[in-house]
């Protein structure tokens, strides 16, 4: 670290902090902005895309039936209706998502800000190791979510949206109950994606290590089901597709905490 750097008083700390964080927060209302403009793309093409049966994944899924003829398999194949039935509904929604879109969008510059204040404190050997480091979260973030939209969203809105418990009930689905399911499932398969990442800080600070990892494998996969299940519908085959990555990336997180404890010997 430089002189300078050494020298900064708390104050001078909180001052740095506070700029990182308000062009964090510039990026969000910015990002969040061009959402609200441009609501046709971000609604039609993408927030209501999952329940119909021409979105991608319930198109592919559907041929790949066909030919296995598995019928069950063309899911979404008759699109429910939305609801609204408050004044201001439409209105607070569109909000709601703009924000969440600007969350998401912004992801890699509001980590970078994070990284842009913590890297000073770093060592020379640290800063080595730590290359990359905004990238990969980065990369890792937005798979999680493209994993939860194109895979968990469709399973959840075809399995949810088609319930019912009784044929004298009619399934009226609320917006907002629809769009704080996508949005919850696809930011929960974000920040899920992140799990290298976390192990690979508490192995740093020394909190857990390889054979820790190793030892409780077992009872991750507890832990990893019980996740699946909070993050997706309730049926066994949307929990199955989370917990598979989840526990891919617990693997690659040993590995990583392996290569840590070599390079400190």
């Amino acid at each position: 670290m430089t002189e300078e750097k050494k020298e900064m008083t708390f104050l001078e700390h909180l001052e740095e902090l506070r700029w990182h964080i308000v062009r964090s927060a510039l990026s969000i209302v910015i990002f969040a902005s061009a959402a609200f403009i441009f609501k046709d793309i971000i609604f039609d093409k993408i927030i209501l895309a999952p329940k119909n049966p021409n979105f991608i994944t319930n198109r592919l899924l559907c041929e790949f039936g066909n030919w296995m003829e598995i019928p069950a398999l063309c899911i979404n194949s008759v699109p429910f209706q939305l609801i609204n039935i408050n004044l201001t509904g439409q209105f607070t929604t569109h909000i709601n998502i703009s924000i969440v879109a600007g969350l998401i969008l912004a992801f890699p510059y509001v980590f970078w800000e994070i990284w842009r204040f913590i890297k000073p404190a770093l060592h020379t050997n640290e800063l080595k190791h730590t290359r990359g480091a905004v990238l990969i979260s980065s990369l890792l973030f937005i798979t999680g979510v493209l994993f939860g939209y194109f895979i968990i969203v469709p399973l959840s809105t075809d399995f949810l949206g088609s319930y019912s418990v009784s044929a004298d009930v009619l399934n009226q689905i609320n917006l907002k109950s629809y769009i704080s399911t996508i949005t919850s499932i696809t930011l929960a398969g974000g920040i899920a994606f992140e799990l290298p990442v976390l192990i690979y800080v508490l192995s740093k600070a020394g909190i857990v290590s390889s054979t820790f990892l190793k030892k409780y494998r077992r009872h991750s996969i507890i832990v990893i089901l019980i996740i699946a299940a909070i993050i997706t519908p309730p049926d066994v085959f949307s929990q199955i597709l989370v917990a598979i990555p989840l526990f891919a990336l617990y693997e690659v997180g040993i590995i990583i905490a392996k290569k840590i404890e070599r390079k400190a010997n």
